[in-house]
């Protein structure tokens, strides 16, 4: 893990009282050296491969930790699976690409499509705090397969 993280991981464990722990760190290494995208099972999965001992609570636990400490952020692209990606990493804004067959998940930023969605909401009197665009349909690997 970064500096960055791991100091503000740091700091809020220590300004709410909880406790560092080796599992709990590990599990934020492989998070953020993965780059996101992530379920529980996916993280458990490359977590137990450094250390077997590690259960789903505990990865539960140590990602509900992380996105209250501002560090990850919990997606839904509609598989029915919450996903978590950092939320420190993406320097600027950034949308998705979902594949509706094997769940391939891109990530994009297109600044003419940021600059029309503030030219729609400025045209409507409406001031947008945040959004986030998700496209769904079948990557080129699926399509060549249907």
């Amino acid at each position: 893990m970064n500096t960055q993280p791991h100091e503000i991981l740091k700091a809020y464990i220590a300004k709410h009282g909880l406790k560092t722990s080796r599992q709990r760190e590990l599990i934020a290494d492989v998070f953020f050296a993965a780059g996101g995208h992530l379920s529980i099972d996916e993280l458990l999965e490359r977590v137990k491969k450094n250390d077997a001992r590690v259960g789903q609570a505990t990865v539960y636990r140590t990602m509900k930790l992380l996105t209250r400490a501002g560090l990850a952020e919990a997606r839904q692209f509609g598989d029915g699976h919450t996903r978590y990606e950092p939320a420190l990493e993406a320097t600027e804004h950034h949308d998705h690409l979902i594949c509706t067959s094997c769940g391939k998940i891109v990530e994009f930023h297109n600044a003419q499509i940021e600059s029309l969605q503030s030219r729609v909401a400025s045209k409507h009197g409406f001031l947008v705090s945040h959004h986030k665009m998700e496209l769904y349909g079948l990557c080129a690997s699926c399509q060549r397969k249907h």
